[in-house]
């Protein structure tokens, strides 16, 4: 039987598609930009003749019914490895529940636990030689798409294809059904002033010839455009978005300096504007790898000058990075934040970089509220150990912490804290004898 005659065996209606969903089945879907999105918005229609089935999730890119409406309690739990603004309200309901991970491990972390029942993902359309591609993401999806039982690919024209881990053979797929929808996008947020002031403290500390790892949001976009100074930088990263095409049309990041896979931009997926799915579509130069390579600790540490720069959500004066909790409810996910920041620190003159705004406003009475405190909140997930924490910066300067002691530690903390608050740290340190 030849590729297209395969193809239109498998090929199946949606609607069929959910009726391969079983009770007490775990999915497993793609991540981001990658997940089926037609699958997800429908696969509650199924609820009526299921029971506990667990879906496994990351950065939803929707507000599922599946999740969100509190009668789907018993029939389907949303199992995410990272939490959105939705699943952080569909939590109440009992709806969702979190599973604490570092990235790299994310996939072996749940074959070795219990491998999925099925898994369902977004993809290209076949080649002429029986390849579908994964495009956005190869972060967990491969991995997890070989050992499940089922494989299900919502086939849709509009995605870019990658190279790296991304091809899938249709051998190795179960069902296909097809779609045209338009590919998520994500915002490029712009950056304020305390962006930019924190965006040229951590610049400072890349030195030419690095190799960067950059998240999402309006501090690492800051940073990308401090950094057009810089000159022969690499990438490998978790995520590859729109700040790093910036760099490279610039000619500032040529990937010509790296130790691995040089001349190319190494991530994990893709998540950004129509213009960063135009520049990584059939792009030799970007590799989306599996996520248990790229953010091995072991593997970003064999590169030349790594950085890693993440955000925190709350430090306490002995270093403890809170990155993904507001006390006990789950903010986020730790992400690739230790896998990078670790993996930085083994890394040939390698740098890890952790960096906040010193203050934010508290929802209750509207008054700021200091970012560096003198203990985390009760119930807070530390995602980022004191013992793995280098550089913390703020718009007030930079800290080294790496190899100091707790006095010393409290004293450079303080010194980037927000002035109102200093003196009232240094009081509560003395109070806890922090030294």
């Amino acid at each position: 039987m030849n590729y297209n005659e395969q193809y239109k065996k498998k090929l199946i209606a949606l609607s069929e598609a959910l009726q391969k969903v079983e009770s007490n089945m775990d999915v497993v879907a793609g991540l981001a930009a990658m997940e089926p999105l037609d699958f997800m918005a429908r696969i509650h229609e199924v609820k009526d003749r299921v029971e506990n089935v667990r879906i496994f999730t990351c950065l939803n890119m929707g507000d599922y019914e599946f999740f969100r409406n509190p009668e789907m309690a018993g029939h389907f739990i949303n199992a995410a490895w990272f939490y959105t603004p939705p699943l952080r309200k569909a939590h109440e309901f009992g709806t969702t529940n979190f599973v604490p991970n570092h990235l790299h491990r994310s996939a072996t972390d749940r074959i070795n636990t219990k491998a999925p029942k099925m898994f369902v993902g977004t993809a290209t359309p076949m080649d002429k030689h029986g390849y579908f591609n994964l495009s956005l993401s190869a972060t967990y999806e491969k991995l997890l798409l070989e050992t499940a039982d089922i494989v299900i690919l919502e086939i849709d024209p509009n995605y870019p294809r990658t190279f790296g881990d991304t091809n899938v053979h249709i051998s190795d797929v179960n069902f296909v059904y097809e779609t045209a929808r338009a590919i998520p996008v994500f915002p490029y947020a712009p950056s304020t002033d305390k962006d930019k002031m924190i965006g040229n403290y951590i610049a400072e500390l890349v030195e030419d010839g690095s190799t960067i790892q950059l998240g999402i949001g309006g501090i690492p976009n800051a940073v990308a455009g401090a950094l057009m100074h810089k000159k022969e930088l690499g990438v490998h990263t978790e995520l590859f978005n729109d700040g790093m095409i910036d760099l490279i049309e610039a000619g500032v990041i040529t990937n010509s300096r790296k130790t691995l896979h040089r001349g190319i931009s190494v991530a994990t997926m893709a998540l950004g504007s129509e213009k960063l799915y135009d520049f990584i579509d059939q792009n030799p130069g970007v590799a989306i790898m599996n996520g248990n390579y790229v953010n091995d600790p072991y593997v970003i540490g064999q590169n030349y000058k790594q950085v890693s720069i993440n955000t925190t959500l709350e430090i306490d004066l002995t270093g403890q990075c809170c990155s993904e909790s507001l006390g006990s409810k789950q903010f986020s996910g730790t992400g690739g934040q230790a896998d990078t920041a670790i993996g930085a620190q083994r890394s040939v003159g390698g740098k890890s970089i952790i960096a906040l705004y010193s203050t934010a406003v508290d929802k209750a009475t509207g008054n700021p509220i200091s970012k560096i405190v003198p203990t985390l909140k009760l119930g807070a997930a530390v995602s980022l150990s004191r013992n793995d924490v280098e550089y913390v910066v703020t718009e007030y300067g930079v800290a080294r912490l790496k190899g100091k002691t707790i006095k010393e530690r409290v004293n450079d903390l303080c010194s980037i804290a927000h002035p109102d608050f200093r003196e009232e740290l240094k009081n509560e340190a003395k109070k806890l004898m922090l030294w």
